[in-house]
C-alpha cells in the first residue's frame, strides 16, 4: 500500500464514501481510470474558463463547473452531496497538494473553486 493509500484509509476508511469508492474503483480498468481523469479534468477546465474570464462565483458558467465537478465524483467514485463537495473545497485550499493542483493551472484557482462550491 502506498503512503497516499495509507493516508486515505486512515482519514476516511470508516466512511460510506470510502467504502463506495473502493467498491467502484476495485472493478476499474486502466481505461476506466483514464476516463475518470478526463471527466475530472473537464470539470476543472470549466473552472479555469470561468475564473480566467472573471466570472462571478454565482454565474451560470461557474455553477455549471460546480455541478460538473460534483457529477464527476459521483459518477466515478462515490455519491458526492453538496455538503461533501464543500468539505472537499476546504481541502482544496488547506492541503498544499490540492491547492497546487488548482493553482498550478492558474494562480488563485483553488480559492475560486472553493468559493464557487461554497456559494451553491
Amino acid at each position: 500500500m502506498s503512503l497516499y493509500e495509507e493516508e486515505v484509509q486512515a482519514r476516511w476508511g470508516d466512511t460510506d464514501a470510502y467504502r463506495q469508492s473502493t467498491a467502484k474503483t476495485s472493478k476499474y480498468s486502466r481505461q476506466d481510470f483514464a476516463a475518470a481523469k478526463v471527466d475530472q479534468e473537464a470539470a476543472t477546465e470549466l473552472f479555469v474558463y470561468a475564473f480566467g474570464n472573471s466570472l462571478p462565483i454565482d454565474s451560470d458558467k461557474t455553477k455549471a463547473a460546480v455541478l460538473a465537478h460534483r457529477q464527476a465524483i459521483t459518477k466515478w467514485f462515490y455519491d458526492c452531496s453538496v455538503e461533501m463537495q464543500k468539505n472537499l473545497a476546504v481541502m482544496y485550499v488547506e492541503d498544499p497538494r490540492f491547492k497546487e493542483y488548482y493553482d498550478g493551472r492558474v494562480r488563485g484557482l483553488a480559492q475560486y473553486v472553493h468559493d464557487a462550491i461554497w456559494a451553491q
